[in-house]
């Protein structure tokens, strides 16, 4: 196994096994979901890591390690195994601890997914490599990754604000915007680099924050 991929793999498979035991029992499932009264009453902290190695389904899953599986080992060979895990890690917990904070007032809120944690390296990618061209499903045109971030924070405040579908958008934009700034602490010279791109990210999403935290009403 290539070092350069090792916490890529260890990933995929402890998230793989943990996810298929949430799939066969279901009280190991709600005992680390991510809950909002289990975490604010209960003080149930572990579920804010925990959950993020559950999955829905199967598909669920494998939508989540297959962007993973694309993004990630190039970020890896990037920062290096321990760097790549501390992004991952931080983007998990940042993208639970936004959707804690916008959620709080439901407590019946669950939620279980990767996604934030993805989302985090997807955004550290895009300020490491803004030149890099995605794909995306159905559009066979190369979007620039800056301009794929841009658009995916419109869509996330977009998603938050409507709540028109189950898709936890808070986790995603807290995930990106935490993978983001880690991967700015570990090259901070980026940021003179690629600033337009970062730029173009970070500041929506700053000013989108700042209206939750401050007027939510609004």
């Amino acid at each position: 196994m290539d070092d350069l991929t090792l916490i890529v793999t260890l990933i995929i498979g402890v998230t793989g096994y943990v996810s298929y035991l949430g799939f066969e029992k279901k009280t190991f499932f709600y005992a680390r979901a991510f809950n909002v009264s289990s975490i604010l009453r209960g003080k149930d902290y572990k579920r804010l890591f925990t959950s993020g190695l559950l999955h829905a389904d199967w598909m669920h899953f494998g939508f989540n390690m297959l962007t993973l599986y694309f993004f990630g080992p190039i970020l890896e060979q990037k920062v290096g195994p321990l760097w790549f895990l501390g992004i991952y890690t931080i983007s998990l917990l940042g993208g639970n601890i936004l959707s804690l904070y916008i959620n709080k007032a439901n407590g019946y809120y669950t939620a279980v997914g990767a996604s934030g944690a993805v989302t985090g390296i997807i955004f550290a990618c895009i300020a490491m490599f803004p030149d890099m061209n995605l794909y995306l499903m159905l559009l066979p045109i190369p979007i620039p990754s800056w301009a794929f971030g841009l658009l995916y924070v419109s869509y996330s405040v977009y998603g938050i604000k409507s709540k028109r579908d189950n898709i936890g958008h808070e986790a995603h934009l807290g995930g990106g915007i935490a993978g983001l700034l880690v991967a700015l602490i570990h090259s901070p010279l980026m940021l003179s680099e690629n600033y337009l791109p970062i730029l173009f990210i970070l500041v929506p999403s700053t000013l989108f924050l700042l209206v939750v935290t401050r007027k939510p009403r609004l």
